[in-house]
C-alpha cells in the first residue's frame, strides 16, 4: 500500500475549513499534517518537504494566498498547490497559476470532486475548473506574444510531453505512455520550464500553445 497523500488546508472560514478537514480525514488515501486560517501561519509549516499539497484559499487576511505561493519552494521541497476559490477571483486564479499553481477549484465543488482533484495534483497533473476555464483563456490569450516555435527551443519529446501533460495526463501516465520512467518526465517537464522561463505545467502548456506547438 502506498504511503498516503500529505495535506495542508489553509482557509480563513473556519466552517469551511472544518469542512474540508473532516472529508480529507475520513479518506484513507490522505493524511492531513496541518490546517492554517493564514497564509503567515500556513507558511511556517511549509517548505520541509514533509507536505505533498497545499490546499490553499486565495482571499485570506494579511499576506494573501497570492504572496504566500511566491514565497514557496517548488516541489519537492515544497508542495503542490491546489487553489480553491471562488468565480469573481479569474484574475488571481491566473495570476496564481502564472506563480506555480497546479490547478484550482470554485468553493462549492463537491467531495469526490475536491478528492480526485488532490490526488490528481499529487501525482503531477493539473486541475481546470470549467465554470473559470474560458475566462482564464481569455486572459492568457490577452496577454500573450504572437506564434514563435522556434524560439522557445524545446525537444520533440519535450513537444511530446507537452501534448500529454495538455490532455489532463499525469506524470505516471505521461511515463507509462512513452514507455519511460516518471523521474524523466519529470527532468524533461524540469527542462521545458527552465527553457520558457515558467512556474509550472499550465504556463507551459498556454505559452507552447501560443507557439503553435500545442493544440488544447
Amino acid at each position: 500500500m502506498s504511503d498516503p497523500i500529505r495535506i495542508f488546508v489553509c482557509e480563513d472560514d473556519h466552517r469551511l475549513r472544518a469542512h474540508l478537514c473532516r472529508l480529507v480525514d475520513r479518506d484513507q488515501s490522505f493524511h492531513r499534517v496541518g490546517e492554517a486560517a493564514s497564509a503567515e501561519e500556513a507558511e511556517s509549516h511549509l517548505g520541509s518537504g514533509d507536505v505533498d499539497v497545499l490546499l490553499l484559499d486565495l482571499e485570506l487576511p494579511g499576506m494573501d494566498g497570492l504572496e504566500l505561493l511566491s514565497r514557496l519552494p517548488g516541489p519537492p521541497q515544497g508542495p503542490e498547490v491546489l487553489i480553491l476559490t471562488t468565480f469573481a477571483d479569474a484574475d488571481k486564479v491566473f495570476e496564481a497559476m502564472r506563480r506555480g499553481a497546479a490547478g484550482y477549484l470554485v468553493k462549492g465543488v463537491d467531495a469526490d470532486k475536491l478528492l480526485a482533484s488532490l490526488r490528481e495534483v499529487a501525482a503531477g497533473g493539473s486541475i481546470i475548473e470549467p465554470r473559470l476555464a474560458r475566462r482564464f483563456w481569455n486572459l492568457f490569450e490577452a496577454s500573450k506574444g504572437g506564434p514563435d516555435p522556434d524560439a522557445l527551443g524545446l525537444s520533440d519529446d519535450e513537444v511530446t510531453v507537452l501534448n500529454l501533460v495538455a490532455r489532463g495526463l499525469t506524470n505516471p501516465e505521461v511515463g507509462h505512455t512513452l514507455g519511460t520512467t516518471r523521474r524523466r518526465v519529470k527532468g524533461h517537464l524540469e527542462s521545458i520550464y527552465r527553457k520558457l522561463n515558467v512556474s509550472g505545467r499550465v504556463e507551459a502548456v498556454l505559452k507552447a500553445t501560443a507557439a503553435g506547438l500545442v493544440e488544447l
